[in-house]
């Protein structure tokens, strides 16, 4: 039998819905799962899209938040189809799963987290009880999936009585590698225009851009509030940076089939599903050696930030001048995502992890 085959998932994301209408990185890997999972033969439940945030540490916003969901777990307990075991995505302390533990704890069910968080320096302050929560469900979980080496450091630290810590490496939604790129395009960027760390590898790029020699030419594929702000940062350079917009999945593997190399310096990403999709096609990548990157870029000499924009248009112009440099890091590229990072690897591990913990509760 297929591992997972005939189980039923109890799904759970309290920072946002899979079916969010906002497109995110939060709400793709949401998908993602559900989907991976599910191609085990297992049926996958959305139970809840309770919204569990509090993005400001408002504490009446929190025992707010804290009342639907004690309501909607009682009703969860009540009425949720029977489960093999419950699955929530992305617990911490500004989305803490508050339903979770105690609807697995009532129905005797396995509980399971994906990319988790401990954040102890929250502990105190105005999201404190938010936080202890967050780890609260941690320390409820049979087993947690972590995605990156930088979130094991809190999980291990902290680990509770003999949970398991298990590696899910990002992976992409497909079976298969897709098209190669040509390689001879224009570089390709790819992130939302929003406030914060987005906005900041905007800003990198226009601060690189003055040091390419060359005919060069960047496209931009992204949208968001801060568009203004991106267009007026890459407004001297005229036409030779073009905005795509807010491509769909298609367009994007049209992008990506077309581009050099991608370039996205990766501010404080924690991973980046681009750079797996630019990879995937066998796109070099441009970035900073950051630690949420490191899990998921192939070998190459990636900058620290602290170097500056010199330093990354140094490498940016190395592989625009040298085709078969791009293509042979392209090829490094493609190699690890088919190894490591698409969708029957991830099937494979989560389901050859969770199945033992099935066995017991039954």
């Amino acid at each position: 039998m297929t591992l997972g085959q005939g189980k039923r998932v109890a799904f759970y994301a309290p920072m946002k819905s899979p079916h969010h209408p906002v497109p995110s990185g939060d709400r793709e890997m949401a998908r993602n799962l559900i989907a991976v999972i599910g191609a085990g033969g297992a049926q996958v439940d959305l139970v809840s899209e309770l919204k569990i945030y509090d993005k400001q540490g408002d504490t009446l916003v929190q025992q707010d938040l804290r009342d639907r969901a004690q309501a909607e777990a009682a009703q969860l307990i009540r009425e949720m189809p029977s489960a093999d075991v419950w699955v929530t995505y992305h617990n911490y302390y500004k989305a803490p799963d508050l339903i979770g533990p105690t609807v697995a704890s009532a129905r005797g069910i396995p509980y399971v987290q994906i990319e988790s968080t401990r954040a102890y320096s929250r502990l105190a302050g105005c999201w404190a009880d938010f936080a202890q929560s967050a780890h609260d469900a941690c320390d409820a979980a049979d087993v947690i999936f972590y995605l990156t080496a930088n979130d094991l450091i809190t999980l291990e630290r902290e680990r509770h009585g003999r949970q398991a810590l298990v590696h899910l490496p990002p992976f992409l939604p497909v079976e298969t590698l897709p098209a190669r790129s040509t390689l001879n395009g224009p570089m390709l960027a790819a992130g939302m225009m929003r406030e914060g760390d987005k906005l900041a590898s905007y800003r990198l790029i226009a601060e690189v851009l003055p040091h390419l020699a060359g005919d060069w030419q960047l496209h931009i594929a992204g949208d968001g509030p801060a568009r203004g702000q991106v267009e007026s940062l890459m407004a001297p350079f005229g036409e030779r940076v073009v905005f795509l917009g807010q491509l769909t999945r298609d367009q994007m593997a049209e992008a990506y089939g077309q581009a050099s190399l991608f370039f996205w310096p990766g501010v404080n990403e924690a991973f980046g599903m681009v750079y797996l999709e630019a990879q995937s096609h066998g796109l070099p990548v441009v970035a900073q050696d950051r630690p949420g990157l490191r899990d998921i870029l192939s070998p190459a000499q990636y900058p620290s930030p602290d170097l500056g924009p010199q330093v990354l248009a140094t490498k940016i112009c190395r592989l625009l001048d040298d085709r078969d440099l791009r293509a042979k890091r392209g090829t490094d590229a493609r190699t690890m995502i088919a190894t490591t990072h698409l969708a029957p690897a991830a099937t494979q591990r989560f389901w050859s992890t969770v199945t033992p913990y099935l066995e017991i509760s039954t």
